[in-house]
């Protein structure tokens, strides 16, 4: 039988079946992913001042850091958002990437340990220093782990007994994999 996930690979799929996790997947496949932006994911993007992208071509994988004032990124369609490149230090190393293969990966977040994290997988297109990105996925990131830069605090959640909210989401919490301790 085929597998109807759009999001996930038979890489991800064999790790998910042998942790237990393959449910919890496929609900938050089914819940949390979504083909056009929310109010929400619009208001994170566009009073980011940063965001990091992932892109590769010819086997070379790259992750950069993006920054501009708030606002340099534009939600310009129900999937879609574009930026103009900001000069750099002429290595193109995202641009040339994506000149090559069209497929990034784009994760938005705040450093505070609480706001939304997103994550968006689609398809660019540049224009001289121009960037058009169409999203195919777009989904929130694991709360787990982040720390509040501002502050200096790490993650509440590095205390193995305090469980994430998500894991209390009646499409959830019935079923989490049979060695979570939050079951």
């Amino acid at each position: 039988m085929d597998d109807p996930s759009r999001l996930y690979h038979p890489g991800n799929r064999a790790l998910q079946d042998a942790f237990d996790g393959r449910r919890v997947a496929d609900a938050l496949e089914r819940h949390r992913r979504h083909e056009e932006f929310w109010p929400d994911d619009i208001s994170l993007i566009e009073a980011s001042p940063f965001f990091f992208i992932a892109s590769g071509a010819e086997g070379q994988m790259d992750v950069s850091f993006k920054g501009g004032a708030p606002g340099f990124v534009r939600v310009t369609g129900p999937a879609s958002l574009e930026w103009e490149e900001l000069d750099g230090n002429s290595m193109y190393l995202t641009l040339g990437n994506l000149a090559l293969n069209p497929g990034c990966a784009l994760l938005f977040m705040r450093f505070d340990g609480a706001s939304l994290r997103l994550r968006i997988r689609g398809q660019a297109r540049v224009e001289g220093k121009q960037v058009r990105v169409t999203a195919t996925d777009i989904f929130p990131n694991c709360p787990r782990y982040i720390p509040n830069l501002a502050t200096g605090e790490a993650s509440a959640y590095l205390d193995p007994a305090l469980a994430p909210a998500w894991k209390s989401r009646d499409y959830i919490k019935d079923i989490l994999p049979d060695r979570d301790p939050h079951r």
